[in-house]
This record gives C-alpha cells, structure tokens and sequence, in this order.
C-alpha cells in the first residue's frame, strides 16, 4: 500500500489551506478565509472516512492528521485574536494564550511521563473531542460575524463557552493523567 493514500492527500491539501486561511483573514478576505476553514473541515472529516471504508490508516495519516487539525486551530485562535487588523469580532488574547498553553501542558507531560515511566496510553478524551468542537464552531461564528461586519451576542457566548470547554477538558486531563501515572507499565 502507498503511504500517500487518498485520505493522506487530503490532510497535506488541509495543511496546505493553513497559510491560504491565514493570509485571507490578515488581507481582509474574511469570506474567502471561512471558506477555506470550512474546506479544510470538510477535508479533516473525509480523510478518516476514506482511511477507514479503504483500510487504508497509515503511520504517516496518524501522525499527520492530528497535526493539520491542531495547525488550522491554533492559526485560527492567533490570526482571529490579533488587534489591529480590521476585526469587528475578535477572540481575546487571553483565552488564544490559555487555549495553547492547555496544549503545550498536554504535550509537556505526554513526553515527561514516557521519558520517566516507559510508554504511556493517552487516547482522545471525550471532552477533548468537545473542546475541538467548540474551537471550530467559536472559530466560525467569530469570522461569520466579521463577514457581515457586526457583532453578536453568539460570539460572546461562544467565546465563553470555549473557556468552559478548555477547563472542564483541562481538569478532566488531569484526572486521566493522574489514573495512567498509577497504572503498571504495559508488558513488553
């Protein structure tokens, strides 16, 4: 089997629309930038579909996958939360610094407990999955009402619900990782 699969295709197409998102939303190209997000959604749902009707998962969609969705995201959190760029709508500063440094602290102890403990297990928590959801649609309702340039009450609300969602995923981390520190090491 070829590791440049059809579903491996459309992750590096997705990572390929990260800068195109980027540079619209910074030249005020706010339709085309949303365009692009939805485009690169839709491509980060299909690329799992495609892998699993196919059987064809790969190491490298395994590691790319989640890569591109975490690119798109944080470009999204930074480029829509910078001031001066003509944004009627933005997403706080703060909650782009807490909403990356929850995830460099995942990344941090994932690395500090395999060096320490041996491999460790850390799968996708449900209120992980949550968490992304809530920063794609936060992500959405903040350039949708940039486009018509007006503000509303749902980015507000969204912008709060994304820092619920950071802190319950945040503390429900801990949890996890407390549980797989006390668990014996998988056998060889």
């Amino acid at each position: 089997m070829s590791v440049l699969t059809l579903a491996n295709q459309l992750t590096l197409f997705r990572l390929a629309l990260v800068p195109a998102f980027v540079i619209l939303v910074l030249y005020g190209r706010i339709g085309w930038a949303l365009a692009a997000f939805v485009v690169a959604g839709i491509t980060d749902g299909l690329d799992g579909l495609i892998a699993r009707w196919t059987n064809s998962r790969t190491a490298l969609g395994a590691f790319l996958d989640p890569m591109a969705d975490k690119l798109l995201l944080v470009s999204a959190f930074v480029v829509l939360s910078l001031p001066g760029i003509g944004l009627v709508n933005r997403i706080p500063v703060w909650l782009t610094v807490l909403v990356i440094s929850r995830d460099v602290v995942i990344v941090a102890t994932v690395a500090m407990v395999s060096l320490a403990m041996g491999p460790r297990t850390f799968r996708p928590s449900v209120y992980g999955k949550i968490a992304t959801a809530t920063y794609i649609t936060t992500s959405v309702v903040v350039m949708i009402f940039n486009y018509v340039g007006r503000t509303s009450v749902l980015v507000d609300v969204a912008i709060w619900a994304r820092l619920a969602v950071t802190l319950l995923s945040g503390l429900h981390y801990v949890v996890h990782v407390r549980r797989i520190i006390n668990e014996p090491p998988a056998s060889p």
